[in-house]
């Protein structure tokens, strides 16, 4: 049942209504092995009176192949965690959908689902179904635990980068007490802003100055690093989006990374990275399409489509073409997953005929290959 989820979210039907078009075909069903395709209804109900401990148990799934997948092609010594929430805007009356931090549609009710993706990779590390009203560190602990928990052993590096919304104390505390490097932004706090205009800076390039120093924050048990950049606002620039005191706009990191000022500053903007991957989930794997009315099933769905992405995204890094390591599922539908066929019985034996196209023939024979190295999940 859940990979009748599963393949609808990769073919781009993203409501489940709108799968039920895969129960008029055959040659779907053939190809991927289920004697049938459930109905809406059917599947609703699946999420709906899932046991709890499903969830658990395919979270798990999920870890194992992150932990199998991370480390194909190339062995990996170092993981980059990028973190970050988004708002699921809720249109109906379901569970857990508050009035909370909603910039495009003020006052109306979401959830405020926390991810983390691994930045080299892209994979979707972990993810955890938030209340609409959550705090904006809310759960993050827990995330943090569960991602340090599903981590290869013999990854000997990890680093973190999140925004403001993770530099609170108890988030740092755990980066810390698991030996992660990292850099969060900093929140604007009263001791912060005071600290700003006596700082020693220097030019890092024509546009900013960077300084840095040990700031201790109210609550802390000790002074942390912390990196600043300014620059001066022209009358010609336009409204600053970060903090401004006296004609200076203002970015502040704290930091444990051995790097250079400007070191953790390029480090930091590698996160860049993080806005196209939720944008790539939230648009081509039915995040902002909210299936039932429960938390629970939602909480669930919400696995289903880490299970989609982290298998679309392994299935390119090992079986897919150089060139196409950067497509995006959408793209990836029309090279590959759209492709028209027939299939056939010619003496009886199950061939499915492509387009007539040599090139998507030499495609496919080379996908395959690299298919066929793989050796399979162990049990």
């Amino acid at each position: 049942m859940l990979l009748a989820l599963v393949y609808p979210i990769v073919l781009g039907l993203d409501r489940i209504e709108t799968a039920s078009l895969l129960r008029a075909d055959g040659a779907f069903q053939y190809l991927t092995g289920l004697p049938s395709f459930p109905d809406p209804q059917t599947l609703r109900r699946f999420l709906q009176n899932a046991p709890a401990q499903l969830r658990e148990q395919l979270h798990r799934a999920n870890d194992r192949l992150l932990q199998r997948f991370i480390h194909l092609p190339e062995h990996r010594s170092r993981l980059i965690f990028d973190l970050d929430s988004t708002v699921v805007q809720s249109f109906g009356h379901q569970e857990g959908a508050e009035v909370g931090y909603n910039p495009r549609y003020r006052g109306k009710r979401s959830y405020d689902p926390l991810l983390c993706v691994e930045a080299n990779s892209s994979f979707l590390w972990d993810v955890e179904l938030r209340r609409g009203d959550a705090g904006t560190w809310a759960g993050s602990e827990g995330l943090l635990a569960c991602c340090f928990l599903s981590t290869p052993s013999d990854v000997r590096e990890l680093r973190v980068r999140a925004d403001a919304g993770f530099g609170y104390g108890p988030v740092l505390d755990m980066l810390e007490a698991r030996l992660a490097q990292y850099s969060v932004v900093a929140r604007m706090t009263p001791s912060l802003k005071r600290a700003l205009k006596g700082l020693r800076y220097e030019q890092m390039n024509p546009s900013w100055e960077i300084a840095e120093f040990e700031h201790h924050v109210h609550g802390w048990p000790q002074s942390r690093r912390c990196i600043v950049a300014r620059k001066k606002i022209e009358e010609s620039d336009p409204e600053p989006t970060l903090f401004t005191l006296e004609r200076y706009a203002y970015r502040a990191w704290h930091t444990n990374l051995p790097l250079t000022p400007a070191g953790v500053w390029r480090f930091y903007d590698g996160r860049a990275g993080m806005e196209r991957r939720i944008r790539e989930i939230r648009e081509s794997y039915a995040l902002t399409k909210i299936p039932t009315r429960a938390f629970a099933a939602n909480a669930l769905y919400l696995e289903v489509i880490r299970l989609a992405y982290n298998l679309v995204t392994a299935f390119q890094r090992t079986c897919l073409p150089a060139e196409w390591q950067c497509f995006t599922l959408s793209k990836l539908r029309h090279k590959l997953f759209w492709v028209p066929g027939e299939l056939t019985r010619p003496q009886n034996r199950p061939t499915l005929r492509l387009v007539n196209s040599p090139l998507i023939t030499v495609w496919a024979e080379k996908i395959l290959h690299r298919v066929h190295r793989l050796k399979p999940l162990e049990g």
